[in-house]
């Protein structure tokens, strides 16, 4: 492996949406999608949970990692495990090394984005660091320094760069990739209704993920979620479970500024605000 200047890759993908019928979907528990070789974006069948999040699964030179575990606990109705491990080993295949491992990382630890850690619990080679403040702002660092860039180096040239991104949740954390270019936003922004617990956390966040942005190279930023539908500023009623008409999950930069010159606006008087491509939603 060797890093270069991140491609902007199209994600000219349909992802998996539902169907009218739970009982009668056909699609995959799981969908996988190849963003390159190294890199694989997950998301859960909207018929097993109506949350569907994304989860993402980036190879390093000595170490994957995983990036969430989904919103539900049983293999039975989200293999998970088997999904990531038939992954590395096709990887593994291509690229054959001994001794490969797994971290399990999280961008924040409600339930639909940590369920599925159990079935990793008792995996060979693998790290699961819990979502939780008390377990993972020790591991990055943030204990000390909430401010700082935490590295996790996967091998081969491959450093993710971690913030942590309070607001929607305390223990929020972005990632950024500089292999892929992709900025890994958890529920602090995606294509959806933003659920803001802390607006003041959530403004300087905003703040901190433009800055920290425009000093990289951006390709894409990725969610975990998909909520809106083509018709700009209309999302899908809570709990859906069909969403034929969804948007791309990619969003750029300029929605991050978007969502900053809103945030503006709206001052220090939190309420909903929807904007084209997603809603300010604070929970108070």
């Amino acid at each position: 492996m060797a890093a270069g200047a991140p491609i902007a890759r199209p994600l000219d993908v349909r992802w998996i949406h539902g169907s009218p019928s739970a009982k009668h979907n056909t699609d995959p528990d799981i969908q996988v999608h190849a963003y390159d070789e190294h890199t694989v974006i997950l998301r859960q069948n909207k018929a097993v949970n109506y949350e569907a999040p994304f989860l993402f699964l980036l190879f390093g030179g000595e170490r994957a990692v995983l990036i969430d575990t989904g919103a539900t606990a049983s293999a039975a109705y989200f293999p998970l495990r088997t999904v990531v491990d038939g992954l590395i080993d096709r990887w593994l295949a291509d690229n054959p090394r001994d001794g490969y491992g797994l971290l399990v990382l999280h961008t924040h630890p409600h339930g639909d984005h940590v369920a599925g850690d159990g079935q990793f619990a008792d995996r060979p080679a693998t790290t699961l660091v819990g979502a939780d403040p008390a377990t993972a702002w020790p591991y990055f660092g943030f204990d000390q320094d909430p401010d700082a860039v935490a590295r996790v180096d996967l091998g081969g040239g491959r450093v993710l760069e971690c913030l942590a991104t309070p607001g929607h949740h305390p223990a929020a954390v972005t990632y950024y990739d500089p292999w892929t270019g992709l900025l890994l936003t958890g529920d602090t922004v995606y294509p959806g209704r933003l659920y803001i617990d802390d607006w003041p956390a959530f403004t300087r966040t905003v703040d901190r993920l433009i800055d920290f942005a425009e000093r990289r190279p951006v390709t894409h930023l990725l969610g975990c979620h998909i909520e809106m539908t083509r018709t700009p500023g209309v999302d899908y009623p809570i709990r859906t479970t069909h969403q034929p008409d969804e948007p791309p999950l990619e969003l750029t930069v300029g929605h991050l500024r978007a969502v900053r010159t809103a945030l503006a606006d709206l001052g220090d008087r939190p309420r909903r605000h929807a904007l084209p491509d997603l809603i300010l939603w604070p929970s108070a």
